[in-house]
């Protein structure tokens, strides 16, 4: 009997002691945050994403992320209101204590997850991460967990009305055309127009897929004396200088660091397959994350410069896209194989949609700006992102040095005319300016004693 007593009495203390335990706070680290992006892009060159997709993949969720800690930390402002459509995302509950950051990355990775193919990686990262978040504190963990998801609908729904669905469904690219400055597919796979209506995606930022439309392309004539013409030996005349001593010259290291080719096919025989590598967005995502660590950026902040960096991107390449398929304008080597060299091949390989203006140009333009904004003028960075496709680490003085490497990097390679990168790195860089100078995102006011912000006095 006496047994039986200790036995409920120890039963009892025990329920107790469990019910008063005290739980810390989650504490969550900002590596886990660009674990999760690092996720994203790998995912996304496992499944081979467009970039203008590739844009869109990487905005939502860091949208999503972002509009959480702004609910909680006055440095940062909504941005519903602000992008086209977004409404206010729902309010915690009083009653329920919720760790924001949790939420936000919570939110960022079943956004993430909705948008990529292979769920199965990003899974396995999300219950790992619930699994010792649950075992800190469960109470905090449960409700943070159902706000970030209670977002992540709602960013979701905003999402959905984007007309994304809708060019899914849109016909293919008509190359069909007796016109000869018209676009023609490339080998070695000859494939169709990659997104041709991409222009129909409901921008972010700026008013309209057309606000920054550049000026037209020198006219087309395969007249020698004509600017085109001249613009297409010089592709030829530089393709055939830097690479006379083989693959070594600086300008092959350049052309081939901002390939970033997700479509990039190779032949053996009578097999083709492709090769992976990051979307041009993705290699700006990654100098984010490498700007981010160097200034030891805290979570908010990171999350911060991913969120405007990839809203950038985003409409940069909404309004690429928009004049890719207004110009239509055909390709160096169909040219070049046809009027002057039939055994001639770019160092890189053509990508399949039209070429005015250079997408990477506009992309890195946009991104250079966004990321200057961000952490400031002439930051000086090692860029490593491509070290895992077995190229080496360049340095660049700023963002900008680095956007205009990789603007004039198209012409090194073969597929792009001067103009398409000139006028396309002036049209990102336009386009950038605009999203910064409009968003109003952080409060410098708020940030002036934050060691994590260029915005320290």
């Amino acid at each position: 009997m006496k047994m039986k007593n200790l036995f409920l009495t120890l039963l009892i203390l025990t329920l107790f002691i469990s019910c008063n335990k005290k739980y810390e706070s989650i504490i969550i680290s900002t590596e886990n945050f660009h674990e999760s992006v690092d996720m994203v892009s790998e995912i996304m060159v496992h499944d081979i994403f467009s970039p203008p997709v590739a844009s869109r993949v990487f905005a939502y969720p860091n949208i999503a992320a972002y509009e959480i800690i702004a609910q909680e930390n006055d440095s940062y402002t909504s941005l519903s209101g602000q992008l086209k459509e977004l409404t206010e995302i729902p309010k915690a509950t009083i009653n329920n204590p919720v760790n924001y950051q949790v939420a936000a990355l919570v939110a960022h990775i079943d956004l993430s997850r909705r948008l990529i193919f292979s769920e199965d990686k990003i899974i396995y990262y999300r219950d790992s991460l619930y699994q010792i978040w649950k075992s800190k504190n469960p109470k905090e963990f449960k409700s943070s967990k159902e706000y970030g998801l209670k977002v992540a609908d709602h960013i979701f729904l905003w999402m959905g009305k984007d007309n994304y669905n809708q060019t899914r469904t849109m016909p293919k690219f008509n190359v069909i055309s007796e016109d000869p400055s018209r676009w023609q597919p490339t080998p070695p796979s000859y494939m169709d127009g990659i997104e041709p209506h991409w222009n129909k995606i409901r921008p972010f930022a700026i008013d309209s897929a057309a606000q920054f439309k550049p000026i037209p392309p020198p006219p087309f004539s395969l007249e020698k004396e004509s600017d085109f013409y001249k613009e297409l030996i010089e592709v030829y005349d530089i393709s055939n200088k830097i690479t006379e001593n083989g693959d070594e010259s600086e300008e092959v290291a350049i052309a081939q660091f901002w390939d970033c080719n997700p479509f990039v096919s190779v032949t053996r025989g009578h097999l083709m397959f492709a090769t992976k590598k990051i979307s041009p967005g993705a290699h700006w995502i990654g100098i984010c994350k490498i700007a981010c660590k160097k200034t030891d950026a805290n979570f908010n902040k990171t999350v911060y410069a991913y969120t405007k960096t990839s809203l950038a991107l985003a409409d940069a390449f909404i309004s690429c896209w928009d004049e890719k398929y207004r110009s239509n304008l055909i390709r160096p080597e169909t040219l070049i194989n046809e009027h002057i060299d039939e055994n001639w091949k770019p160092i890189l390989q053509t990508p399949p949609f039209p070429e005015y203006v250079s997408g990477h140009s506009v992309a890195s333009g946009a991104a250079a700006v966004a990321l200057t904004d961000v952490f400031g003028d002439n930051f000086a960075f090692d860029d490593d992102t491509e070290l895992i496709y077995g190229l080496p680490i360049r340095s660049f003085s700023s963002f900008n040095q680095a956007a205009s490497e990789a603007a004039i990097s198209r012409m090194y390679g073969g597929i792009h005319y001067r103009a398409a990168v000139e006028i396309g790195v002036k049209q990102g860089r336009d386009l950038g300016k605009f999203v910064v100078d409009n968003l109003n995102m952080a409060n410098k006011i708020s940030e002036r004693n934050n060691p994590n912000s260029r915005f320290n006095f």
